[in-house]
């Protein structure tokens, strides 16, 4: 078979787009997807370039089929990492493979049902700050019932609320910082030697420094409250001894960034389509409505709420939080007759392979019912949690609590119709922008 030759988009077409691609790049990869294929190269310099594709089978090539060749690259296991630690999110090779047998048992089904009454509580107190009859932003809102459910589902036991700001206020700011690293790169010495840098790993300093003295302080008390944290405390390795308290900080700080962001992405993403949608809307309230009059359980509650779930997966396919999949491949590889050198750097456009014709029949619609039956996990063009040994743990965990945050909103409020266009923000994650809502209580 002949060799394939990898279309490129050259450094000059970057330069030229560079003020564009820095506020919002999607545009300009989308551009060169429809001009170029679904694979194509760009080059970012004389010797420095990134592989682009959108062919799920590729995707699939690299994060499964031959996933032992294909490593996170350091935007991951280096420059996130700096701040965060090594955890699941950030590791790789034998540190991942022993930490992922070490917490997998933590993120079954039947371990997680027993934070579904904490979920609920921290999901019911921050609706409370919903503002009726108002157009609000409802991101901000939103964005705190996430990171409150992670540290309920983390520490069941009473925080302070100034504590738990200060830790979500370092885990965006670290982000954020890694967003100025990633798009200006031009301020490279600046950030390291001017301070940037240093003052935000300081900060993650702190943070770790607040979670030592929460884990001590539950050694410490002995009560078990059977939340992550004990469940964490309680996992042994192989050879039967615990994580060490730094590692222990590396996952419960990964919990933190992974664990809240994406999830209120799509909880504001979910919320805007159903304001679009009223008819779908209503739907997800008569069905939820079914449910809880129907059912003796948070968890058997949440199975039978499969529309919403429908919904959610849908949400996540026209807006994917994780729109990117970053890879480097170990050594050279081979994949459709494409020759993909030693350590080049691949890019897996999430968004486009979701939104690709050729495997979504109208795929810019807003349609929950194609994901009926159960079908959203097993489309070979869908990538909501990444797919293949390093998807993510804690998918189910962001399933039942955004099936629960969706419910209970849409049970106590009629959001009104939405007729502005839904804006995004790509930064590391994919992000709302400018989520106005109006909330009508019921």
């Amino acid at each position: 078979m002949k060799e394939k030759t990898i279309p490129t988009v050259s450094f000059f077409s970057f330069l030229k787009h560079a003020n564009k691609i820095v506020k919002n790049p999607l545009p300009f990869h989308n551009k060169n997807f429809e001009a170029k294929g679904d694979t194509f190269r760009l080059r970012l310099g004389a010797r420095n370039s990134v592989v682009f594709s959108r062919n799920p089978e590729f995707a699939l090539y690299a994060l499964q089929k031959n996933q032992r060749n294909y490593t996170k690259s350091q935007i991951q296991t280096k420059d996130l990492s700096k701040y965060v630690g090594k955890g699941l999110l950030t590791s790789e090779g034998e540190l991942w493979k022993k930490q992922r047998r070490l917490i997998q048992p933590a993120f079954h089904k039947k371990q997680l049902e027993q934070l579904l009454d904490t979920v609920l509580e921290a999901i019911q107190i921050e609706i409370r700050h919903i503002t009726p009859n108002t157009p609000i932003d409802i991101f901000p809102i939103l964005n705190d019932l996430a990171f409150q459910t992670v540290v309920k589902a983390l520490f069941r036991t009473e925080i302070d609320i100034k504590v738990i700001k200060r830790l979500q206020y370092i885990t965006e700011a670290a982000q954020q910082m890694l967003v100025k690293e990633l798009r200006q790169p031009f301020k490279a010495l600046y950030f390291k030697y001017g301070g940037p840098i240093r003052k935000h790993i300081d900060l993650t300093i702190e943070a770790r420094e607040i979670l030592k003295g929460l884990v001590q302080q539950r050694r410490a008390s002995g009560d078990r409250q059977h939340d992550l944290l004990d469940m964490l405390l309680d996992a042994r390795y192989e050879d039967g001894t615990a994580m060490e308290e730094s590692q222990l900080l590396d996952e419960i700080l990964i919990l933190f960034v992974a664990g809240h962001e994406t999830t209120s992405n799509a909880l504001t993403f979910t919320l805007q389509l159903l304001a679009k949608h009223p008819d779908i809307q209503e739907k997800v309230y008569e069905e939820c409505a079914f449910a809880k009059a129907n059912t003796d359980s948070l968890l058997s509650f949440i199975k039978h709420c499969e529309y919403t779930k429908q919904v959610l997966e849908e949400a996540m396919r026209l807006y994917p939080p994780a729109y990117f999949i970053d890879r480097v491949n170990i050594e050279e590889d081979e994949f459709d007759g494409m020759t993909i050198p030693k350590a080049s750097n691949l890019l897996f456009s999430v968004i486009e392979i979701h939104k690709h014709i050729d495997f979504w029949e109208d795929p810019e619609t807003f349609n929950p019912d194609r994901f009926a039956d159960n079908a959203g996990m097993k489309h070979k063009a869908y990538f909501p949690f990444g797919a293949g040994p390093r998807m993510c743990i804690g998918n189910n965990f962001a399933m039942y609590e955004m099936v629960l945050a969706v419910t209970e909103i849409i049970q106590q409020y009629k959001i009104k119709k939405k007729e502005t266009p839904i804006e995004i923000k790509p930064l590391i994650t994919l992000k709302p922008q400018n989520a106005i809502l109006e909330c009508i209580p019921r």
